[in-house]
Order: structure tokens, then C-alpha cells, then sequence
């Protein structure tokens, strides 16, 4: 514990900014958005950078703002409570660090799905303990869990705008993928239509999948892969939410019981 304090405080303790925080950790080695991006504003209000520590490393990854005091991300990108941060720009460029309260894992992740072809539902939900700032919004959730071949959505995040160059990571960008087979009925399988590399990387694990034209949360990007030696930008699989919502639901209600900690 004292270890993870001092981490986080040596972290505080410069005016870094995001690049330059992201530039201390080591990145998940499963999904940033690759390839002609841009970067998104208009997203800003619904996602946030996740840290998480390991031992003597450290990780960041994307997730979605659901309710004031809880963010959606993947499970394979925290751990415990106290290893777990959200990451917020304060006015000075100095790092945020907020709390995490508790961590709810998807009864149906398996961390060693890849190895083990094995079906994961690779999510996880964070109870903060404050809420996010008035400047941040919930993002809905959509109800359906139909994707057809070719429509198009909107993936947001914060991970690497080269899968080699991990200074690119900490801006939020965005990008259009379409939906493409294999389909499946708990997860959505996301390629670039222009197929000029775009796809999820280093640091977007969690990035919110929305609908082209709305911020309706669809999915949430769990892995990543690529062509020709590339670890990313020809394939992005995201878990799909409509399926979990009752996962979502219930986890809400049992945190809502417990009421806010006290300071």
C-alpha cells in the first residue's frame, strides 16, 4: 500500500500532463486507435483515461463515464481498488488522480480466454469515490445487441496514434469502423472501411463503440490486431453492452445500496 501511494504521488507531483503521464506507464499489450484518426472534442464529456498498477509497472486504458461515480472499461486493464486510478487534466496540466471505491469483474471474463480459446466477456465496472467533475457526462447505453455486416460505428480513446511510438498515446481520437464477420451475439468484430490501418491499439482497451451518429454506447474494445507484422489496425473485437445489461443493472443497484463512503 505505502509503495502504491508514493507511486502516485511522485506522479502528482510534476505538472506532466497526459502524454507526459502516459509516458511513465507501460501500456497494456491488447487495444489505441491506429491509423488516420482525428482527434475527438465532442466525445470529451463521456471518457476517461483508466491507470492501473502491477507490482513495479504501471498501465493505462480508455473507459466510458455510465453514471457520475462509475466508468465502464475492460477487466483485463484493472485490478483492486487501490491499484486502480482514473486519470483527469486538473487546470494546471497537473494530474487528477480519483479514487477507485470498488471494482466489479463480469462473471463471465476469463483471463486466459486468448491462450485457451476460450469465450470472455472482457468487462469490468469502476465505482469511483467522488463523483466525476460536472464537466463529464453519462453516456447511455444502447438496449440492442444487433450489428449488421457493414454499418458503421464511432470508436473513442486515448491509446496510441502509433503502435511504436507510445508519446502518441493521451489524446483522445476518433475513428469510423464498420461491423464485419464472423458475427456473434456477445461480441463485435470492427474493421477499417477505407482499410488504410485504422483500428484499435495500445491504450484503447475499454474505448467506448458508439453509433455513428450519436454517443449511444454500443461496445467496448477488449483486443486488437494486425497485418503484416502490425499488432494493430486490421481488426478491433469489442464486447458488446445490450447483453450485460443486466450484469450493468445489478451491480448498479448493489452499489447504490451501499451509499457513498465516507470521506
Amino acid at each position: 500500500m505505502k509503495a502504491h501511494f508514493q507511486w502516485t504521488e511522485r506522479l502528482c507531483a510534476a505538472p506532466l500532463g497526459l502524454v507526459g503521464l502516459l509516458l511513465w506507464l507501460l501500456p497494456t499489450s491488447a487495444a489505441a486507435l491506429v491509423g488516420p484518426a482525428r482527434e475527438s472534442t465532442d466525445l470529451a464529456p463521456y471518457v476517461v483515461v483508466v491507470l492501473n498498477r502491477n507490482g513495479t509497472s504501471a498501465s493505462f486504458c480508455t473507459g466510458s463515464v455510465i453514471a457520475q461515480d462509475v466508468v465502464l472499461t475492460a477487466a483485463h486493464c484493472v485490478s483492486t481498488p487501490d491499484d486502480t486510478r482514473i486519470y483527469l487534466a486538473g487546470a494546471d496540466s497537473r494530474p487528477i488522480m480519483l479514487e477507485v471505491a470498488s471494482v466489479a469483474i463480469n462473471p463471465g471474463y476469463r483471463p486466459d480466454a486468448i491462450k485457451r480459446r476460450l469465450v470472455s466477456i472482457d468487462l469490468a465496472l469502476l465505482r469511483l469515490a467522488e463523483p466525476l467533475p460536472t464537466s463529464f457526462a453519462p453516456v447511455e447505453l444502447s438496449k440492442s445487441a444487433k450489428a449488421a455486416v457493414g454499418q458503421s460505428f464511432r470508436i473513442a480513446g486515448f491509446g496510441v496514434a502509433s503502435e511504436n511510438a507510445g508519446g502518441t498515446g493521451g489524446v483522445l481520437r476518433q475513428g469510423v469502423l464498420v461491423a464485419s464477420e464472423p458475427r456473434s451475439a456477445i461480441l463485435l468484430w470492427l474493421t477499417d472501411p477505407n482499410r488504410a490501418g485504422l483500428g484499435g491499439c495500445t491504450g484503447d482497451s475499454g474505448a467506448p463503440v458508439f453509433t455513428k451518429d450519436a454517443p449511444l454506447l454500443v461496445a467496448v474494445a477488449v483486443w486488437a490486431k494486425g497485418d503484416r507484422g502490425h499488432l494493430c489496425g486490421a481488426l478491433t473485437q469489442a464486447a458488446l453492452v445490450a447483453p450485460q445489461m443486466d450484469w450493468v443493472q445489478n451491480v448498479l443497484r448493489a452499489w447504490s445500496a451501499l451509499g457513498r463512503p465516507a470521506p
